[in-house]
């Protein structure tokens, strides 16, 4: 099998990386940012949880699933969302990701907010289902660019569901992907 299509492979790569004392090898590769991308092909992503899940210690990894905290901003703020809908018809993304400046409970404050709680438990934060942000407005750059990552001591990682064109990366088969900020790791 090749090796880009061998989760276990990958996620033992993505293990050494991280527990090495090379994590500057990370901010080089990533121009300054402190993510890793683990880019896998959407039809594997199933096989990629399920490796990261048994092999990623909970001591040191705290998965993040964004699926999760999607179904829970839709179901805690229903009405809201109904409402803003019917509001903002022409920029939907608004209620996923609020302009800057605003207050309003929005998911990319809920992503970040779970992001700073396994940075407070000195665990790597590893988002899985990040498919679930496809047309909220919410790319993955701003993830990576945000300043709680980029000043973290700790790396941020992302599965990635990618495929590779040349040197371009399109996630979901769909969309160019913005790798400027994240190490990847194929």
């Amino acid at each position: 099998m090749n090796t880009s299509l061998n989760p276990e492979y990958i996620i033992s790569q993505l293990l050494r990386l991280v527990n090495s004392d090379k994590r500057s090898e990370i901010r080089l590769n990533a121009n300054g940012g402190n993510s890793v991308l683990v880019v896998c092909p959407p039809s594997l992503e199933y096989q990629f949880i399920e490796k990261i899940y048994s092999m990623m210690p909970t001591g040191t990894f705290q998965v993040i699933d964004i699926n999760e905290i999607l179904i829970s901003f839709v179901e805690e703020h229903q009405a809201d969302i109904d409402e803003m809908f019917d509001l903002l018809k022409g920029s939907v993304h608004q209620i996923f990701k609020a302009p800057e400046g605003e207050t309003s409970p929005d998911l990319f404050k809920l992503l970040i907010s779970a992001i700073e709680k396994s940075y407070k438990e000195d665990k790597i934060p590893v988002l899985i289902h990040s498919g679930a942000l496809y047309g909220s407005g919410i790319d993955n750059i701003h993830l990576m660019e945000h300043e709680l990552v980029m000043n973290s001591k700790i790396p941020l990682i992302i599965l990635y569901p990618a495929t590779q064109e040349g040197d371009k990366l399109m996630f979901l088969h769909s969309r160019h992907a913005s790798k400027y900020r994240g190490m990847i790791v194929n």
